[in-house]
């Protein structure tokens, strides 16, 4: 009778074990598709070309429109600083009314860098 007990309770145990072990394993899909936006706004801070990053997040929105996936949140407000940088004002204006669009939570900072650019 007490063998059995143990059995059971190992069973159990294993079973659950298993059972946690596959819940950790799976993980949902991320909301956005980040692309290189993460390494272009690193490359920013170390000073690197706009150019080159404009060129990589334009190809990234591509794929995100191609995929039907939506910007991450910021990836349209640093293209327009990129593209501000660059001197090109009218695609500057276009990518940051774009980031406040889809994400109104972000009026407040577009406003504000909407004012810095048109200084």
């Amino acid at each position: 009778m007490k063998n059995d007990n143990t059995r059971a309770r190992r069973w159990l145990v294993a079973c659950g074990l298993a059972l946690l072990a596959t819940a950790c394993a799976h993980t949902p899909p991320s909301l956005y598709h980040w692309g290189s936006y993460q390494s272009q706004v690193y490359g920013y801070l170390k000073g690197e070309s706009p150019e080159k990053q404009i060129q990589e997040l334009e190809r990234d929105l591509q794929t995100m429109l191609a995929a039907d996936r939506p910007a991450p949140p910021g990836l349209h407000a640093h293209l327009g600083m990129l593209y501000a940088e660059s001197g090109n004002d009218a695609k500057a204006l276009e990518s940051l009314l774009a980031e406040k669009a889809q994400y109104p939570e972000s009026a407040t900072y577009i406003d504000f860098l909407l004012k810095k650019y048109q200084q």
